[in-house]
């Protein structure tokens, strides 16, 4: 079954940067986009950024990461990553990778598969 697992979140403070890794499993990670999502207490889900599946040729962000975050994979170790820098309080939330249905990096309405998360705290 499709399992994927975040690692890599912490406390940071303002102005600080962290990586976030996720490892899959289960199903053929080079034949999907992978995806990154976030939700802060309180609110929705948000989604951040997606890479097409062939390598990262192509990558898509939220208009609120304005080149602060960028987002890699590895075909090769089944890893997906995510290099968050310049960070913001506003960017406090629990950050999951999410599987997503296609070869396309886009935001989608819906994921169907996720993580647990990784808690990101940005603080001083």
């Amino acid at each position: 079954q499709v399992q994927l697992r975040e690692s890599g979140g912490g406390l940071v403070q303002p102005g600080g940067s962290l990586r976030l890794s996720c490892a899959a499993s289960g199903f053929a990670f080079n034949s999907y986009a992978m995806s990154w999502v976030r939700q802060a207490p309180g609110k929705e889900l948000e989604w951040v950024s997606g890479i097409d599946s062939d390598g990262g040729r192509n990558t898509y962000y939220a208009a609120f990461v304005k080149g602060r975050f960028t987002i890699s994979r590895d075909n090769a170790k089944n890893s997906l990553y995510l290099q968050l820098s310049s960070l913001k309080t506003e960017d406090t939330a629990m950050y999951y990778c999410a599987k997503n249905d296609g070869r396309n990096g886009f935001k989608q309405d819906r994921y169907y598969y996720r993580g647990q998360g990784t808690q990101v705290t940005v603080s001083s």
